[in-house]
């Protein structure tokens, strides 16, 4: 599939830096190759748009654009919104009930030890100062956060998703999981996200935390005929990744394997996610498609 070898090739192409300057992720330009990267996929999309497969209109089949416009879709954008902070939360207390997540849920002492700070030491600021900060810092500063994940989005979600339809839609939201996670793979190598993991698990990681929210970002992409709130779900779930710091406990790192949505403790919750969409009727997506055998103006609804 053009598609995804044009998105694996611009991206290994690009992480060639972090190799050769050896220091891999703490090589100081490394967080805006990161950045850029996220827009490789949206680059994939356009090409194979207007060249490969073109497209009488790309920029709805892409969902940039939609009929009914934000009107449509801004429902679901609140959800995309605060419905990654509140799986985040659910995520750390399932893990703190199975104990592979250390929590302070109101002392804050991880986050004053991640600062630097002691509690009683002479002029540090109080732990729910800096607490409201970091909040405010996610659910704020965290719409910065969906600029690059609607790169991403515009790739995976606005390009493969619609493309796998033909599979049906748990195919398509699976097979995009997979492939959007193998797509981490060189940053993976380097420690990303599963630094202490061994790589096999790191991938593996990867694939399945991809592959549940795919499904859920799909959901989003399907329901709404637009990329936007998934970019929106996106952005958060990163800002979200914070909360992990907040709410710990000092002397106890915060594990990805284990806990947050990266996690395995995080992955029931996504799948709990998943089947509460499934039992209210939300998945699959009734998708509204124009059937020429029927009088003109009249449309059908199908699930698949």
């Amino acid at each position: 599939m053009g598609f995804v070898g044009l998105t694996y090739l611009v991206t290994w192409v690009l992480t060639v830096p972090l190799w050769l300057t050896g220091a891999g992720l703490t090589w100081e330009w490394a967080p805006l190759l990161l950045v850029v990267m996220m827009f490789v996929p949206t680059l994939s999309a356009f090409v194979v748009t207007k060249w490969v497969s073109p497209q009488d209109a790309p920029l709805r089949g892409l969902g940039i654009t939609n009929a009914g416009g934000v009107r449509r879709w801004w429902g679901r954008a609140l959800i995309a919104w605060f419905g990654p902070p509140v799986l985040m939360l659910a995520a750390l207390a399932l893990g703190a009930l199975f104990g592979v997540y250390h929590a302070d849920w109101t002392g804050f002492s991880g986050l004053s030890e991640q600062f630097g700070f002691a509690e009683s030491a002479a002029g540090a600021p109080p732990a729910s100062s800096l607490a409201l900060v970091q909040v405010l810092q996610v659910m704020v500063l965290g719409w910065l956060n969906v600029i690059p994940a609607f790169g991403e989005e515009i790739g995976w979600r606005g390009y493969l998703t619609s493309a796998l339809l033909p599979l049906g839609q748990p195919a398509a939201f699976l097979v995009t999981g997979i492939l959007w996670g193998l797509w981490h793979a060189p940053l993976l190598i380097l420690g990303y996200n599963y630094p202490n993991a061994p790589i096999v698990v790191a991938f593996l990681m990867m694939v399945c935390f991809c592959s549940l929210l795919s499904a859920l970002l799909g959901w989003l992409r399907l329901a709404t005929d637009s990329v936007w709130p998934a970019a929106i779900a996106h952005g958060f779930v990163n800002a979200a990744a914070g909360f992990g710091i907040l709410f710990s406990a000092a002397g106890h790192p915060v594990d990805n394997v284990t806990s947050g949505l990266l996690g395995w403790s995080g992955w029931i919750v996504l799948a709990l996610a998943i089947l509460v969409l499934v039992l209210f009727g939300k998945l699959p997506v009734a998708l509204v498609r124009e059937d020429p055998g029927l009088t003109r103006g009249v449309r059908r609804l199908s699930r698949r």
